[in-house]
């Protein structure tokens, strides 16, 4: 699990200053396998795999009020990306592409926004 959750933060420090910059009170996060309520909320069928989450609000919906919440969270599911990959690159690169998919909702993206 170490080496993984190295990975994900390699991932996001490799990521543009200007963005990494925006992400001071997100919280990036490895979780085992995803919940049956992260299929919900994804839409996701139970017969895929789903790499990653984002909960909370979106960066154009944080509310500075003064009211403090939950951080926004990006989660990576480490088995689900290890059953999609044989090799260690391929498992860095989905690891990536995860952790820039899940942030782009944090910036307001919808999946059929992503640029990749």
């Amino acid at each position: 699990m170490a080496e993984f959750e190295r990975l994900v933060r390699q991932a996001v420090e490799e990521l543009p200053a200007e963005f990494r910059e925006m992400l001071e009170n997100v919280v990036v996060a490895v979780e085992e396998e995803p919940e049956e309520e992260d299929y919900e909320e994804t839409g996701t069928p139970d017969d895929e795999e789903l790499l990653g989450i984002f909960r909370g609000p979106m960066r154009t919906e944080l509310s500075f009020d003064g009211l403090a919440g939950l951080p926004p969270q990006v989660v990576v599911f480490r088995g689900p990306i290890l059953r999609c990959t044989s090799t260690n690159r391929e498992a860095v690169r989905e690891i990536q592409d995860t952790v820039r998919h899940e942030l782009g909702h944090f910036f307001g993206l919808e999946d059929g926004e992503m640029p990749y």
